[in-house]
């Protein structure tokens, strides 16, 4: 049965080969929604490739971090004799991934007064302002959440090293390839990395583009941090020959407002920053000085989650433009569209996280081979929407039935849609190319607005 209003959808993947120099291919009309239409299956818009290579896979293998990297590590964590590292590391991990967001000023005083007037509806307990005070107090303190910054010396950083290299390895890696896969003739010469902590933005981006990229430019507040970044860059010994050229670390953000960067990573810093209002700051900051691309990684949870949106948010408001770079900015990923994130809209808010399988650096420790970094991004981009593919993201694994498949749908209309696809109600292209699809790739079809949609029996005007 045809439902109301259905979605009809336009697979192709003509602005994909616009970039590599091959001609668009025709138009396959395709429905997502169950039941809508069949599919027009004439048109080869695939041309000779398989189904597991359509245009909208993104996913990356298993990463695996540089050898040279690895060996660095090793080395500086049995050089350095510290003990009880597997411990501390786990501690860290836990800690990082369990951080919320520190409390705002404004939201401490307005749970202050609610907690007064709720004490007062009781004047026979609190006659004196000084006894009320002291219970409001206490009450916070127990209720509140109880951010503290990290200060990184040198035994902090090693743990953190233990901790977090590989996995922060892989989701950066991530984030890089997916400029790669979309945007394959982009070739950046210049990059800056805040936050840089151990590098690991530095050898990922050499991995990525390390034949075109000359400058990288790692700023860090903490001195023990880029002495350690700048040791595993030689090999764990501070006069070795840097396995990375063109490297350079500063412990502050250049000052000159003319300096750009092809590529500005921030990846785990906004959440070490300790109010909004620095955030803000940061973010403006890192815009201005962003040329192509500007890529905010943080970890997979719903603070994580909220941090970027409201970085994304600030950058599409575009209320402060420089004016040597005027050029406003669009969301190239994940999401489809500039609207509200449907995830933190919804009556049960979840955060839009990734996942992305590593080999883990062979500490004595650790007993697993692989494992799985779930983190959350953002990569905004200056230019126009029109530039980028508005195809649908999957953000939730995809479930492969008997004949069917289940994808959770992120769609350029704002909205989350779950769509079950099956080969006979949308087409065996259709059907292929999502069975074969994984949480975090696009399904290559584009939704016309609704008021493109011609009008469903059901849904004529009323005869007079």
């Amino acid at each position: 049965m045809a439902t109301a209003r259905g979605l009809r959808h336009l697979l192709t993947c003509s602005r994909w080969r616009r970039g590599r120099g091959e001609a668009p291919q025709s138009r396959a009309l395709a429905a997502v929604v169950p039941g809508v239409s069949q599919v027009d299956n004439n048109s080869d818009f695939l041309g000779k490739r398989p189904h597991r290579r359509h245009p909208g896979v993104l996913q990356l293998p298993c990463v695996e971090v540089p050898p040279a990297l690895a060996a660095a590590a090793q080395f500086l964590l049995l050089e350095s004799s510290m003990p009880n590292v597997e411990k501390q590391a786990q501690a860290l991990a836990n800690y990082l991934w369990s951080r919320r967001l520190p409390v705002e000023p404004e939201e401490l005083q307005r749970r202050a007064v609610h907690l007064e007037e709720k004490f007062l509806e009781n004047p026979d307990l609190f006659q004196v302002k000084e006894k009320l005070r002291e219970a409001v107090l206490r009450t916070l303190r127990k209720t509140t959440y109880h951010w503290q910054e990290l200060s990184y010396n040198e035994s902090l950083s090693l743990v953190y090293m233990a901790a977090r290299l590989d996995g922060g390895f892989a989701a950066v890696s991530r984030a890089f390839h997916e400029i790669r896969a979309r945007v394959p003739e982009f070739q950046p010469q210049t990059l800056m990395d805040f936050g840089s902590g151990t590098g690991s933005v530095t050898w990922a981006a050499h991995s990525a583009w390390g034949q075109s990229l000359r400058e990288y430019v790692c700023v860090d507040s903490s001195a023990a941090m880029l002495v350690l970044a700048e040791k595993l860059l030689k090999g764990g010994s501070e006069s070795g020959e840097p396995y990375v050229p063109g490297v350079f670390f500063r412990q502050f953000l250049p000052v000159s407002p003319k300096v750009q960067f092809d590529v500005v990573v921030s990846a785990f810093s906004l959440s070490e920053l300790p109010s909004k209002a620095d955030r803000t700051e940061l973010v403006q900051t890192l815009w201005r000085k962003t040329s192509h691309f500007l890529i905010l990684v943080e970890s997979g949870t719903k603070a994580g989650h909220c941090l970027l949106m409201d970085a994304r948010d600030l950058v599409l408001k575009g209320k402060e433009k420089s004016p040597l770079d005027p050029r406003p900015g669009f969301v190239f990923a994940p999401c489809p569209h500039e609207l509200p994130c449907p995830q933190l809209t919804a009556s049960k808010p979840l955060a839009c996280s990734f996942s992305q399988a590593y080999h883990c650096i062979p500490f004595s420790w650790n007993k697993k081979k692989q494992k799985e970094e779930k983190f959350s991004m953002v990569i905004l981009a200056r230019g126009s929407p029109e530039e980028a593919d508005r195809w649908p993201r999957i953000t939730q694994p995809v479930l492969k039935r008997p004949r069917h498949v289940h994808c959770h749908l992120c769609c350029p209309d704002g909205h989350m849609q779950h769509a079950v696809i099956t080969a006979r109600q949308h087409g065996r292209d259709l059907y292929r190319c999502a069975r074969v699809s994984s949480w975090g790739d696009l399904l290559p079809v584009i939704t016309p607005s609704e008021s493109e949609l011609p009008l469903s029996p059901a849904e004529d005007p009323p005869r007079s």
